[in-house]
């Protein structure tokens, strides 16, 4: 079957070496050129330690981010690499000779070895969208339609009827914001904004502001989605964080890769029968995530439904996921488009 990978190139880290003995001098080295650009999940990796001044030592010990996976005298270690998340880990060798130890670092890229599948689908119904609404968030709640907006100036959070794609309710983001992914999680919508490094939590019946929040670390803010307990956000890279929705921090998240390369620009994000659907920016597709590895499992090529929509001067790319649980169908629209689309899986 053939492989379908939307990234190509991928920037390779280099390794690096450090020591703390008493002498400050290093012995020993990692043989780079043993170890493989990439691993994935079940590959046997092999150490191979160089001892270029053929200096005496006790033990060696290997350790894959801070955890022990192989030990001995021995100048070649070997181990199989655990079910761990996709991306670059640590790999850490320690040298002991008596009271000191002698250390190297590098690391490797673990890569998944899942390949996506070709997804198809039918359109179910076709529905008016606002060319005004700059689509950035799109969810469904208790069969209501949900739509955040960005771009300076224009920004806004809606309540839409879906059936005629007029809004019903609104909340219009002061100018200096730019409105990004939302999500709705406990009767309460969550909203993004995008290089303002904030979010904002409203009550979902009267809109009213109840939070502004601050991001958890220095990102900007694309895609927001939950799972009934966590939210998930993404940044624009291949990393979707899995977030604690009362203190906002990262609990956790995941390197999104297709077989051996990553899925960056992730935007809009939808949760769907425990997987993360997300639009990838300014390409047709959308790509159907396992949220505990990060794996692509499945692809969802829409670009028929771009040659179905009335191209003005000011519309833009695919962007917006939502499910209706109720009817298991997708809602399917892009930034400024004439129409959404209602899709079911085939």
């Amino acid at each position: 079957m053939k492989k379908y990978n939307f990234l190509t190139f991928i920037l390779l880290g280099l390794s690096f070496v450090s020591c703390n003995d008493k002498n400050n001098a290093a012995s020993f080295s990692i043989n780079e050129e043993k170890l493989n650009a990439q691993y994935k999940i079940g590959d046997k990796v092999s150490v191979e330690i160089n001892n270029s001044a053929n200096e005496s030592y006790d033990s060696i010990a290997v350790f894959l981010n801070e955890k022990r996976v192989s030990g001995s005298k021995n100048l070649v270690h070997t181990f199989t690499m655990p079910n761990i998340k996709f991306g670059y880990q640590e790999l850490a060798v320690k040298v002991y000779k008596g009271k000191d130890i002698e250390d190297m670092l590098t690391r490797l890229e673990v890569v998944s070895n899942i390949e996506p599948k070709m997804l198809d689908y039918t359109i179910v119904n076709t529905y008016p969208h606002s060319t005004s609404s700059y689509t950035q968030g799109l969810e469904f709640h208790n069969g209501i339609l949900y739509e955040g907006t960005g771009q300076y100036g224009e920004s806004k959070l809606l309540k839409t009827d879906f059936r005629t794609g007029k809004s019903t309710q609104s909340s219009v983001l002061d100018a200096k914001y730019f409105g990004e992914g939302i999500t709705i999680f406990n009767n309460k919508i969550y909203q993004l904004t995008w290089q303002e490094q904030t979010g904002f939590v409203y009550d979902l019946a009267t809109f009213t502001k109840e939070k502004t929040f601050s991001y958890f670390k220095t990102i900007e803010g694309w895609g927001l989605t939950h799972d009934n307990q966590y939210l998930y956000q993404s940044d624009g890279s291949e990393t979707i964080y899995k977030l604690d929705p009362n203190t906002l921090k990262e609990v956790s998240k995941i390197n999104v890769y297709s077989l051996d390369t990553k899925v960056k620009e992730l935007n809009e994000l939808e949760w769907i029968d425990g997987k993360i659907w997300a639009n990838v920016y300014q390409k047709s597709i959308v790509v159907i995530i396992n949220p505990e590895n990060g794996a692509v499992e499945g692809i969802l090529n829409f670009a028929e439904l771009e040659k179905k929509i009335t191209r003005l001067p000011d519309t833009d790319v695919l962007n917006g996921i939502a499910y209706n649980p109720t009817t298991k169908t997708v809602f399917i629209t892009g930034k400024k488009w004439d129409k959404m689309f209602e899709i079911k899986l085939k």
